[in-house]
C-alpha cells in the first residue's frame, strides 16, 4: 500500500507557524488540530518560516578594518605578555644573583641597595 503524500500550501504553513510562535498552540496541538502527520514536519516549517528562532542568535556586523584592528591588538597583546614574562624572569635572575652575592660576601645587599636611595 502506498503512503499518501500531503502537500500543504505556503499560507497554511505560515498560519500554523504563526499560531505556534504566538503561543496560541503547541506543536503537538497543531498536529492534532490540523491533522498534520509526519514526525518533524511542523518543526521543519518553524525552521523555514518562523521568526522566533532568530531571536536567540547574535549577529555581529563590523567593518573590515575593525576585524583587522582586533587581530592587530591580539598580536600586540601577545608581544606585551611575552615582554612582561621576560622582565619577570630577569627580575628573578637579578634577585637570585643579589642573594647569592650577599651570601658569598656576608652582606645584606638588598638592605644596602635600599639605603643608598
Amino acid at each position: 500500500m502506498r503512503r499518501k503524500k500531503y502537500l500543504y500550501s505556503l499560507a497554511f504553513k505560515q498560519k500554523v507557524v504563526s499560531e505556534i510562535e504566538a503561543g496560541d498552540i503547541t506543536v503537538g496541538q497543531a498536529a492534532r488540530i490540523y491533522d498534520i502527520n509526519g514526525h518533524g514536519t511542523i518543526d521543519k516549517w518553524i525552521k523555514q518560516l518562523g521568526k522566533n528562532h532568530l531571536l536567540a542568535k547574535v549577529v555581529r556586523i563590523e567593518m573590515k578594518d575593525e576585524k583587522d584592528r582586533a587581530k592587530e591588538l591580539e598580536k600586540e597583546k601577545k608581544v606585551l605578555e611575552s615582554a612582561l614574562a621576560q622582565a619577570q624572569l630577569k627580575i628573578i635572575a637579578l634577585e637570585s644573583t643579589i642573594e647569592i652575592a650577599g651570601k658569598r660576601y656576608g652582606l645584606d645587599l638588598k638592605k644596602k641597595i635600599g639605603e643608598s636611595k
